[in-house]
């Protein structure tokens, strides 16, 4: 079969696009997720090949860091979330495994989650009616798991005060979107 047409999360041929008032929550499909688990006495060397890989410093818990080619944020002790462009990093298991070699455990992820970004001045505002993050310090680059409408979620702050990236389980999604647009309107 090769009249296959591939779909977002939610289902359409485009990502979806929605706006209530001064913020915008827009579907992202084009992200590559794996995640990476240092294995048993590798921790630092998994940890110098993730710096290594990134170019920059490795997120310690509650902190997000954009590389060069990944950005990856803490998921717990000595593990992370890895995620690249999916245009050229479709495999991102299999380019990221041969870099770790026998430090760390790989694993795919792209197909599990789904990416939202919500922007706007008033982001905070629906983030409050969204889940329990403590905003206050919860600046650009900061990152925690929290939960959102019964689902575990990534919020990862990629703009101080004006965004954020909502990573949430692909096979939620509509129930995700649903949760975060009708937090939109309540927060008008």
């Amino acid at each position: 079969m090769h009249d296959l047409t591939p779909i977002t999360a939610l289902g359409g041929t485009t990502p979806r696009v929605d706006t209530v008032g001064d913020v915008t929550l827009t579907e992202v499909p084009n992200v590559a997720l794996a995640s990476v688990a240092a294995r048993l006495g590798q921790e630092s060397a998994c940890a110098k090949k993730l710096k290594s890989l990134l170019g920059a410093t490795v997120p310690e818990p509650g902190r997000a860091a954009i590389g060069r080619d990944y950005a990856a944020l803490w998921a717990g002790p000595d593990q992370w979330m890895l995620s690249a462009d999916f245009d050229t990093h479709e495999d991102i298991a299999v380019h990221v495994k041969s870099h770790f070699s026998n430090t760390a455990s790989v694993t795919e992820q792209t197909d599990a989650w789904t990416c939202f970004d919500l922007m706007g001045p008033r982001v905070n505002a629906v983030l409050e009616l969204l889940c329990n993050i403590d905003l206050t310090g919860f600046d650009t680059g900061h990152a925690t798991r929290t939960g959102i409408h019964h689902l575990g979620c990534f919020v990862i702050r990629t703009d101080a005060r004006q965004s954020v990236r909502i990573i949430g389980p692909r096979a939620s999604a509509g129930s995700l979107h649903h949760a975060i647009t009708t937090a939109m309107v309540a927060a008008l």
